[in-house]
């Protein structure tokens, strides 16, 4: 018999209408013969289930059920392709593990500690994870220039803490810049982070739990046209994305072996990808997406590509994993 799965896309971000590209790619490439799937929009407005002739249906959010033709239909599985929150913060997550449906994305408290940047930075430090200096700055507190910069330098990076597509990003070169920097930051989130600039080759690389094992897939290298992988570079083609990465062969291996340690000490699931800048032969951390995205042009498909695995075959993958 076939199973049922939600495909969950949309959000409350900045990031929605890319949610909502990786979830219809999802709907795409998913194998009909084995599952029969639903398109679920969230929005802070309505959640609605969207049939192929683009009909909307409520969602029961006592049950997560639809009753598109009167007979009310549940779900073996929910694919998860929402990035932000509240697909990637652990909030849905807490909502599926309490009702026991299974899903592709880590667990509510994993998802919640890696979308938050300095919570996660700050739990791997110990372990030995190299990454930049930073920061923290919480929306209220007074602004002092002169300590930021006195412990980040310049340029530096302001971050909006818990968001991601680099929503919120902005590279400063001088102290003066750093005010409208950190109130670009503040309306994305009330948290921010300024961390130091690592001057070395960008890389993402994509770390997924596939047919069982924890596999590392080929790492992409990052060349942006503009300062930094800003939102154009990643969405309007200002940037080359190589793959296999252009690094040596000490590189991939501390680098492979640095994501796999990550992944497995965080104890994350189904999909992630990790951004690293490279000073010398040293990977340093800059961050880790729990669900990344998923169109045909997003780096953790062409990785999946690149090491021979089909959208059908790594969609289905996610699916076997979360029901396993």
């Amino acid at each position: 018999m076939k199973k049922n799965i939600a495909i969950i896309m949309g959000g409350h971000s900045s990031e929605y209408n890319i949610s909502i590209k990786s979830g219809n790619v999802v709907h795409k490439f998913l194998d009909t013969q084995k599952y029969n799937t639903y398109r679920i929009i969230i929005s802070r407005e309505k959640w609605i289930y969207l049939d192929a002739s683009n009909q909307e249906f409520p969602v029961d959010k006592a049950d997560f059920s639809i009753q598109p033709n009167g007979a009310k239909i549940h779900f073996d599985c929910v694919f998860n392709a929402i990035h932000g929150t509240p697909g990637e913060d652990g909030l849905l997550q807490a909502y599926f593990e309490l009702l026991g449906i299974p899903h592709t994305s880590c667990n509510h408290y994993e998802s919640a500690l890696t979308f938050n940047k300095r919570d996660l930075l700050s739990t791997l430090k110990p372990y030995g994870v190299p990454c930049a200096t930073s920061y923290y700055l919480n929306k209220g507190q007074a602004v002092d220039e002169a300590a930021i910069v006195e412990k980040v330098g310049l340029p530096c990076f302001v971050k909006a803490n818990r968001s991601g597509s680099s929503y919120g990003i902005s590279k400063v070169y001088q102290k003066e810049e750093l005010a409208g920097a950190i109130e670009m930051a503040f309306k994305e989130d009330s948290q921010v982070i300024i961390e130091s600039f690592l001057d070395g080759t960008e890389v993402s690389v994509g770390v997924i739990t596939h047919n069982g094992e924890v596999t590392v897939l080929p790492i992409t290298e990052i060349v942006s046209e503009n300062d930094f992988f800003d939102f154009e570079a990643k969405y309007m083609g200002k940037s080359q994305e190589i793959t296999p990465a252009r690094i040596s062969t000490a590189q991939e291996a501390n680098v492979r072996k640095l994501a796999e340690f990550i992944y497995r000490t965080l104890g994350l699931k189904g999909f992630t990808r990790s951004e690293f800048i490279f000073i010398g032969d040293v990977p340093h951390l800059l961050e880790v997406n729990t669900t990344p995205g998923l169109t045909e042009e997003s780096l953790l498909p062409q990785q999946a590509g690149v090491a021979g695995i089909s959208l059908k075959t790594l969609f289905d993958s996610a699916i076997e994993e979360a029901l396993r």
